[in-house]
Parts: C-alpha cells; structure tokens; sequence
C-alpha cells in the first residue's frame, strides 16, 4: 500500500470509529442522566467532524502542484489542522457550560453508571488502537492533519479514563455531585489539546520557522562540510508546508571552486538533510565567498 492509500486508510478508520463511539456515548449518556458521559460524545463529535476534514485535507494535499498552486496543496492540511483545534476549544467551552449549569440546578441528581463504564471501556479500547495507526502513519508520511487527528484520539483516551474512573467512584460512594465536576475536569483537558494544536498549525500557516532543533540539524549538516570546500551559510530560511518542510539557504565557497563541485557538494547537503528532517523541498544558493556574508559556526 503506498503512502497515499495509507494516509486515505487511517483517515476513514478514524472517522468510522469515531462514528460509532459518538452513538454508544449519547445513548449512554442520555439513558444515564450522566452529563460527564454526554461531555465525551460531545468531545467525540468534535473528533469526528476534525476527522471529516483531517479526510478531505488529506486527499486534497496528496494532489500534485498545479498552475494554480505551483508550491503545491500542502497547506489544506495545516487550515484542516488548525479548524480541528477551535473545534476541539468550542467542545470544551460547551462542557464547560453544561456541566456548571448541572451544578447549579440539579448537581445531585441521581446517574446509572454501569452502562457507562461499559461504553468508556470501549471507547478508550478502540480509540488506542486507531490512534497507533493514525500516528504511525503520520509519522511515516509527515502528515500534520493526521497528527491532530491522533493527537485528537489520545485526548479522548484519557478523558474517557478519567470519566470511567470517575463512573466507578460515584458507583462506589453514591456521590453523584461528581459528574459534573468530572465532566469540568475534562473540558479542561479538551482545552488544552486545543490550544496547542491551534498554536502548531498557524505557526504554519503565517511560514513561522521550523523548531529550533531542526535548524540546528540543517546548520551541523552544513557545518560538518566548513573545511577547504565549505566557507559558511547565510540567509537560512525554512517552513513547514502541510506534510512538507520548504528550505532556501546560501552556501559560501571558495572563489576558484569549480560549479560542478559547488553543484556535487549542494546536492550532498541536500541528500543529508532530506535523510533528517524527511520530506523537504530544498533551494540552495552557491556563492563565492564574500567578506560580510560569511556566517561563522
């Protein structure tokens, strides 16, 4: 199965799964009287329409580069990405908003947890098997929609941990004021996830830089050639791109270098930081050596 077909997979998969988790948590939550367990279908919803657009994202920037996106569609994956996090910041407001209401008109209002412990056991199950494979293939195609979506699903797991725990708890004591405490607990969580894939995806859409870590590896890359051939590097610049990474840099050599051995160490260089940093597109700049230009290590 190639790449694509991969990513297309593990896009339906979640979907699919996310699909029936949404159905077992509103009846659970609905024959319950449990707003904590409602909380989880919400937040499971919110994955599911975050995996709708993680799917058409997907296809949409496994499209070749055309006239009218000569840099390609990589973008559709960081605007999925991004729409996926305030998805997942509205769920956790609306919980919010429930939940305290719940405290202030009937908090103690009496909750059926077993059929809800059943479902969250399910859902924590099913949601870690699918949330393995959508990270495998992330990583294996450098996906950033497929992350989120991941990211999504993990979240998911310990939200529903934490309400299944907290179902056993109230089983335990018949302390029933604990559901909407629970169900703010997790709004807190959905939060939290939110914001940080929200923050990851419009550094990329505004071209923010690559973490400092990568630059450091494409600098020690170039860095490892400043002998004779190698004078230093300038205007180093890169972006993620969706599930590519864009780098422009210019290479300082020595004035009587040949072109053909400037173009051999280029495409060296190239190779080197395509085996780090994975799918990239590179445009190096070779230039003579220049008395202000020089960078030093």
């Amino acid at each position: 199965m190639d790449i694509t077909k991969e990513k297309k997979f593990a896009a339906g998969l979640s979907i699919t799964s996310n699909a029936v988790i949404i159905i077992l948590k509103f009846i659970a939550g609905i024959v319950s009287g449990s707003i904590s367990i409602i909380s989880e279908a919400i937040h499971s919803l919110s994955d599911c329409l975050a995996s709708v657009l993680t799917f058409f994202a997907v296809m949409k920037s496994s499209e070749p580069a055309d006239s009218d996106h000569p840099f390609g569609h990589g973008k559709y994956e960081d605007i999925s990405g991004f729409i996926e996090g305030g998805l997942i910041i509205f769920a956790g407001l609306f919980i919010i908003y429930e939940a305290v209401k719940k405290l202030i008109s009937h908090g103690s209002a009496e909750v059926d947890t077993t059929l809800g412990i059943a479902v969250m056991l399910f859902a924590v199950v099913a949601n870690y098997i699918v949330s393995s494979i959508l990270f495998k293939v992330a990583k294996k195609s450098n996906s950033i929609s497929l992350f989120a979506d991941g990211e999504h699903l993990r979240t998911d797991i310990y939200s529903s941990l934490g309400v299944m725990a907290g179902l056993i708890l109230i089983k335990l004591t018949g302390i029933h004021i604990l559901d909407p405490i629970i169900a703010i607990i997790v709004a807190l969580f959905i939060f939290k996830a939110g914001f940080s894939i929200s923050k990851e995806t419009l550094n990329n859409l505004l071209d923010g830089s690559l973490p400092p870590e990568d630059l450091k590896s494409i600098e020690e890359i170039i860095h490892s050639y400043k002998t004779d051939c190698v004078l230093g590097f300038t205007n180093l610049r890169a972006r993620r791109c969706g599930p590519s990474t864009d780098i422009e840099l210019t290479i300082l050599f020595p004035k009587n270098m040949t072109i053909e051995n400037c173009h051999n160490i280029c495409d060296e260089v190239e190779e080197l930081i395509r085996k780090k940093l994975g799918a990239v597109t590179i445009m190096i700049h070779a230039e003579p050596e220049c008395e202000n230009a020089v960078k030093s290590s």
